[in-house]
């Protein structure tokens, strides 16, 4: 599988991480999530989610792992 990180331009590495709540996912990740609210998107620059994950430290920590600079978004 392809790391959605590698696909953004090299030049641009800034990413975002957005608070998602669950209820707005579609139901088959909703019934993934086990009983989380809340979860955490990384995105590019263009938009497009490069991750979903469970918290907000682990968004950033994925960001700064594959060499992106992550920007909270509210």
């Amino acid at each position: 599988m392809q790391n959605p990180f590698d696909a953004a331009p090299a030049s641009d590495r800034i990413v975002y991480v957005k608070a998602v709540d669950v209820t707005d996912l579609p139901d088959e990740v909703q019934t993934q999530v086990d009983g989380l609210e809340q979860l955490y998107a990384v995105h590019d620059s263009d938009g497009q989610q490069l991750a979903l994950v469970a918290d907000r430290k682990l968004a950033f920590h994925l960001a700064r792992e594959n060499d992106y600079a992550p920007v909270p978004v509210h």
